[in-house]
């Protein structure tokens, strides 16, 4: 339980076997992975199969420690509401880490805090974002030894008034995420009355406070390019490198919105667990 009030958990994934844990530089001790599990901020759960299995797979082969963190949904909660819970559960996480030896037996025995990971699928990737933008605007308080060396960004959940060619246009084959199911959920999880502009779902729109000056981590983009959101992930990752930010883009041609909790036994998810397992031991 990391949030008593809101009755907020949080599954921690460690390694099972000690040849993974001695995979750890520092110790045998491993970076940490925050996964914020996907659904449009409507749906999903930390339980649910395919997050479960996802996390398994991550501990796993990264190998890392990964912390599946629970979040209150939309509509009964709506934004910011979850990003708020994402934001305590970093705080939340930070505590851990000053309370060394102390803390949570699994997360005192295999975690490096000093190589955190803030990380999320879709609508959590979005989540990500903004509690990572938290974070590097120093609106959460530095304790040490905690540290984000990165965020990982899949399949974001990005939105804005006017149409991409690839919303306007999209695929035909779309079976996981179509536009009206994406209008519908930012209509259900936004501030009543709020447009596809507003901040949180479009963190480069009009009313959305600037990012040259934030000191973001290191970025991992993952663009699905059957997604109908295609267009704003490769935008995304393309404004922050007009930045300056240390950003790398991977793309899966032919992939659709979600296919890295979805497709576990894809050659495209292999190569996902590839890509990030290099982002988090190597960085950009």
């Amino acid at each position: 339980m990391y949030d008593a009030t809101h009755g907020l958990r949080v599954r921690v994934y460690t390694p099972r076997t000690a040849a993974a844990a001695a995979a750890g530089d520092d110790g045998g001790k491993l970076p940490v992975l925050v996964y914020f599990h996907g659904g449009g901020y409507c749906i999903g759960a930390l339980d649910q199969s395919i997050c479960h299995g996802f996390c398994l797979r991550a501990a796993y082969e990264l190998p890392a420690v990964v912390l599946s963190v629970q979040y209150r949904l939309a509509p009964e909660h709506r934004l910011p509401a979850a990003i708020d819970d994402g934001a305590a559960f970093i705080s939340w996480l930070r505590g851990q880490a000053a309370l060394g030896a102390g803390a949570d037996p699994w997360l005192a025995e295999s975690a490096d805090f000093a190589r955190t990971f803030i990380s999320g699928l879709s609508a959590c990737a979005n989540l990500a974002h903004h509690v990572t933008a938290r974070v590097a605007s120093g609106q959460l308080a530095a304790v040490d030894p905690a540290r984000f060396a990165g965020y990982v960004l899949v399949d974001p959940f990005l939105a804005g008034v006017e149409r991409t060619a690839a919303e306007a246009n999209p695929p035909a084959d779309v079976s996981t995420l179509t536009v009206e199911m994406a209008d519908q959920m930012w209509r259900m999880s936004l501030p009543v009355g709020a447009t596809r502009d507003h901040p949180v779902a479009n963190p480069f729109g009009p009313e959305s406070p600037s990012l040259e000056a934030v000191a973001l981590p290191p970025a991992l983009v993952v663009a699905s390019g059957g997604d109908v959101l295609y267009d704003r992930v490769v935008g995304y990752a393309a404004r922050l490198k007009e930045m300056g930010k240390a950003v790398e883009l991977a793309e899966f041609e032919g992939e659709q919105h979600g296919f890295s909790a979805a497709k576990p036994s894809s050659p495209a998810i292999k190569e996902f667990i590839r890509v990030l397992k290099r982002f988090v031991h190597q960085g950009i």
